[in-house]
């Protein structure tokens, strides 16, 4: 079930950092509520994961690297950042991290 709440936590963080490109400096309402809304969601489901695991630095990890992969996926897609080679390796690198936290525990 922690894994549920783990997924949801990660979505959550995103859904939270896409409202703040929204938000434009806090100058738009409603997407400057869900940032809040949805960062308070992410860390409460991150609070319930830590109930049921131990480690704390691991479960983090997983939450904040795999959030922070989603985002710049999203980026390149959604938002038309640039990409290049060295973007690609660095998101192949954080999703091996993340396989190696959980793999190699």
């Amino acid at each position: 079930m922690y894994w549920l709440y783990l997924a949801l936590g990660i979505i959550f963080e995103v859904l939270g950092t896409i409202c703040m490109k929204y938000a434009a400096g806090f100058t738009k309402l409603v997407p400057s509520v869900l940032v809040f809304v949805f960062y308070g969601l992410a860390l409460g489901a991150l609070v319930l994961v830590l109930e049921k695991v131990e480690q704390v630095s691991v479960v983090y990890a997983i939450w904040a690297s795999a959030g922070t992969a989603i985002i710049a996926i999203i980026g390149i897609i959604w938002f038309k950042e640039p990409i290049s080679f060295m973007k690609i390796m660095s998101l192949l690198l954080i999703v091996l991290g993340i396989l190696g936290l959980e793999l190699f525990d």
